[in-house]
């Protein structure tokens, strides 16, 4: 068993990593609330490549690997 498996795709993993820096400079800039620190799910998940949710769910938005036999 897999403990984290590769479950996001390139753009999903971009979108991530965006959405989490934008939402952790939160933190410093504009209310500078604590809020700002779940900016680091999403930066966390698209970094690492694998979404618990999406795990849970199986749900998966990586390209299917082609099986040669």
């Amino acid at each position: 068993m897999n403990l984290l498996p590769k479950n996001e795709a390139t753009i999903d993993r971009v979108i991530r990593v965006v959405l989490g820096v934008a939402v952790l400079s939160l933190t410093v800039l504009g209310p500078q609330t604590w809020w700002g620190l779940l900016g680091l799910v999403p930066l966390l998940t698209g970094l690492v490549g694998s979404c618990p949710l999406y795990t849970l769910l199986g749900v998966s938005t990586c390209p299917m690997k082609s099986v040669r036999a």
